[in-house]
Formats: C-alpha cells, sequence, structure tokens
C-alpha cells in the first residue's frame, strides 16, 4: 500500500490535529520533502510533537523516514506518469482541462493497479465462493457506492444470478433480515464508517448471511462488519465529495468479483450474456 493511499485511507479516523496534517499532505504530497518538521508543524496549526504521532499512525517511526519514503514514491510516481503533467499535484482553478483531465486519469490509474497490486486473492476466492453458492444476492451502498452495487446486480442478473440492488436503508435492512437462505449480502462503502451501510451487513450478518465488504479502511465498521473485506487504494482528487477515484477501484474491484463468478460456470455465463444481449438488441432495432 502506498503512504499516499494509507493516508487517505485513515484521514477519517485521525483526531483533529493529526487530521489536519494529513490534509495538507493529501493537497501536496511535497510539502514532506519541501519543508522541515518544524515548518510543516507550523503551517498544520500544530505541533511536532503531533507531526511525530501522525507519523506513527501511518506506520513509520519518525518524521524521516515518512521524508525519505515519500521522496522515494513521488519520484517513481512522477517518473511513471511523466507525460501528464505535475503528477502528485492537485487539481486547481489555474489548471487547464487538459492538465485537470491529465491530473485525474493518473489519479484513476494509479487507483487500479494500486487496488489490484494489493489484492488478497484468498479473500477475493472466497468471496466469489459465496456469491456463487447464494440463492440471493442483496447489494447496497450509499451515495456514489450505490451505483457501484447496481452495477454488480446488473452483471449478475445478465449471467441468471438472483441479485438485488437496494436503494433505500429500509428497504436494504428488510431484506437483510429476511430467512431466505443461502443469502450473501455485499456492502460498499468508501469510508467503511457510513452508518446505514454498516448497519445492513451487520443485520445480514446476524440473521446468517454470508458478509462481503469493499472499503478503503481496514480498521473500519463496515470491514469488521464483513466475513470477507476487499480493500480498494485510492487518493481521491480535489473534489473528493465527488467520489470520482474512489468509484472506479470500487468497480474494478466488481469487475473482479464479476470475473471470477462467471468462471465458476463459464459455458453457462457465456450462453446466458448471448441470449441476454440478443432479446435485448431488439429493443434497438
Amino acid at each position: 500500500m502506498s503512504i499516499q493511499s494509507t493516508i487517505e485511507a485513515s484521514a477519517s479516523t485521525l483526531p483533529p490535529s493529526l487530521a489536519r496534517i494529513a490534509a495538507a499532505i493529501r493537497e501536496n504530497p511535497s510539502v514532506v520533502v519541501d519543508k522541515t518538521i518544524n515548518e510543516l508543524a507550523e503551517e498544520c496549526s500544530t505541533s511536532v510533537a503531533s507531526v511525530v504521532r501522525f507519523c506513527r499512525a501511518i506506520g513509520f517511526s519518525g518524521y524521516a523516514p515518512l521524508r525519505m519514503a515519500l521522496a522515494t514514491e513521488l519520484g517513481k510516481e512522477a517518473a511513471q506518469f511523466s507525460g501528464r503533467g505535475a503528477f502528485g499535484s492537485e487539481i486547481s482553478d489555474e489548471d487547464t482541462l487538459p492538465e485537470a483531465v491529465s491530473k485525474l486519469a493518473a489519479l484513476e490509474l494509479l487507483a487500479i493497479e494500486e487496488t489490484i497490486a494489493q489484492l488478497d486473492f484468498d479473500v477475493l476466492d472466497a468471496a466469489i465462493d459465496a456469491i456463487d453458492g447464494a440463492e440471493r444476492i442483496l447489494l447496497f451502498g450509499i451515495g456514489a457506492s450505490q451505483f457501484v452495487a447496481v452495477d454488480l446486480a446488473h452483471k449478475l442478473l445478465r449471467v441468471g444470478r438472483n441479485a438485488h440492488a437496494l436503494a433505500d436503508p429500509h428497504e436494504a435492512i428488510a431484506a437483510a433480515v429476511l430467512h431466505a437462505a443461502p443469502t450473501v449480502a455485499i456492502g460498499f462503502s468508501h469510508a467503511g464508517s457510513t452508518f446505514e451501510t454498516v448497519r445492513f451487513l451487520e443485520a445480514a450478518r446476524a440473521n446468517g448471511a454470508a458478509t462481503i465488504a469493499v472499503t478503503s479502511a481496514k480498521d473500519s465498521p463496515l470491514a469488521h462488519a464483513a466475513d470477507h473485506a476487499l480493500f480498494t487504494e485510492v487518493r481521491e482528487s480535489t473534489f473528493r465529495a465527488g467520489a470520482m477515484v474512489s468509484r472506479i477501484a470500487q468497480l474494478a474491484l466488481v469487475d473482479c468479483l464479476f470475473v471470477g463468478v462467471a468462471k465458476r460456470r463459464f459455458a453457462e455465463t457465456v450462453d446466458a450474456l448471448q441470449r441476454t444481449r440478443e432479446a435485448t438488441r431488439a429493443l434497438h432495432d
């Protein structure tokens, strides 16, 4: 997991003084390379001791090791994305449209690469087992995560699986507590702390369903509510509320799940896709 993705994933769980440091680094990762520990503490209106605590919170013994590791990481990424301009810097109002799009594309490409690189295939295989063996598949997310849930439900329905993307929290909880076995419940949340999604998985698990989480936060309520947790590696853009990069990473995991399920019954899947394609083609004639 990259340093920047680690900071992104942990930002929502940090206390205020440490969260300000995380925000400054997320906005401009090179600030760690360019500034001393005293300068960074002053810029973030906090103390040197808080900067040290921040370093330890993300897995470093102090500022010097963080500075060295982040400089190496930024150097590698600058070389990898040298054709895309100032990679690692935030989208700003001074950027031209091509520059902003290039920065966003670099973040999205990196999110997919890092998500797949750190993917635990044993967990992925267990999640695929649960989906493949389920008679009922319930999927739920709030906001942008709902679109990801709908995408997987659509893919599974196209190959004959009984999948339901639930749009309303009350509907999701009601479906989760119904005794229809075997069931698998899949919850999507970038930060892993969305109350409704956590409650959905908890209710499903309490009623005997297998549970799967798709999130970026390893030590999150959603991950703890899941039998199988799949993690994205994400650095959101300036427009974090738009959930652009996180959505792309979640969709990459959705496709991994779908391909795994499809391969379990390959001939049946190909036949289902061909028949549904033919059936829907008539709608375009």
